[in-house]
């Protein structure tokens, strides 16, 4: 690997850590043959969504769509001047991560510039591509030149990303509604968020965790112990929210503080190394 790219892989593991504690301590987790590709994986959905999120004073619009097609010119070329695409590029090359993963997560950062109500159909769509692709993209280079265990991985695969996607759904409800007013939850009204609303998004997201538990048992050691992290952090995450009265979630974004992310990684380190699952 050329300096030029070792350094850009650089840029976006410090993106990651810059941006996201537990996930920086799930990467940290993984071997560390991994850890590249994964922290370019993040960096290049971070900017994506940093772009429809954050950059009020800015053309929106014409802003993805530049980096829409810098993506693409990036993987063409196989090289990038813009750190986070070039780092991407080379994990997508290096891992033969499929274009349609990236095609259908760069929709659903389009969704979020200009729709802020979903039907069902368009509530899944939006989770397969901001969520659940990218958990394809990371099934992919764990399994990388293994496409058998690739393909019985998916389906659990896509269920952890709708869980966590749906938890950060309902953790995030306070800025999604009255700073972007998104709605993402169909035949919801936040006006009238009761704790039977509340119950029917928390029993769905405990299906989608059962689901996806089933495949994280069968995950190579390697990679394991990152994902068992992740998988009981947000549900340490749904516990705190499940708790929590519905008005509450207009109020404030729930977190899990980091010293009991520390006690989590300390338990799932035994139960990965015990096989404890």
């Amino acid at each position: 690997m050329d300096f030029y790219t070792r350094n850009a892989l650089q840029i976006s593991k410090t993106t990651t850590l810059n941006y996201s504690t537990s996930f920086s301590m799930g990467v940290w987790m993984l071997r560390k043959q991994y850890r590249p590709a994964i922290y370019a994986v993040y960096g290049f959905v971070r900017f994506a969504d940093e772009i429809v999120d954050t950059f009020h004073d800015q053309d929106k619009e014409s802003l993805l769509k530049q980096f829409t097609k810098d993506t693409y010119d990036a993987i063409e070329r196989k090289f990038s001047t813009n750190p986070i695409l070039h780092s991407f590029q080379w994990a997508v090359n290096e891992y033969k991560i499929e274009r349609e993963h990236i095609e259908a997560f760069l929709y659903s950062m389009e969704l979020d510039l200009y729709k802020d109500r979903y039907n069902r159909e368009e509530y899944h769509r939006y989770i397969y591509g901001s969520a659940e692709v990218i958990g394809l993209m990371c099934l992919r280079v764990f399994y990388h030149g293994d496409d058998e265990s690739y393909q019985k991985l998916i389906h659990p695969a896509r269920k952890l990303g709708e869980a966590f996607q749906k938890v950060n759904f309902l953790r995030d409800m306070l800025s999604d509604y009255h700073e972007r007013g998104r709605v993402y939850f169909p035949e919801v009204d936040f006006e009238n968020f009761d704790i039977s609303m509340k119950k029917d998004i928390e029993d769905e997201i405990d299906m989608d965790f059962q689901e996806a538990y089933a495949g994280i048992r069968l995950l190579r050691k390697d990679v394991r112990l990152g994902v068992l992290l992740a998988y009981n952090y947000y549900q340490k995450l749904l516990e705190k929210i499940r708790r929590a009265e519905p008005d509450a979630l207009l109020e404030k974004r729930f977190r899990i503080p980091n010293t009991r992310k520390f006690m989590l990684l300390i338990r799932c380190n035994l139960q990965n190394a015990f096989n404890i699952l």
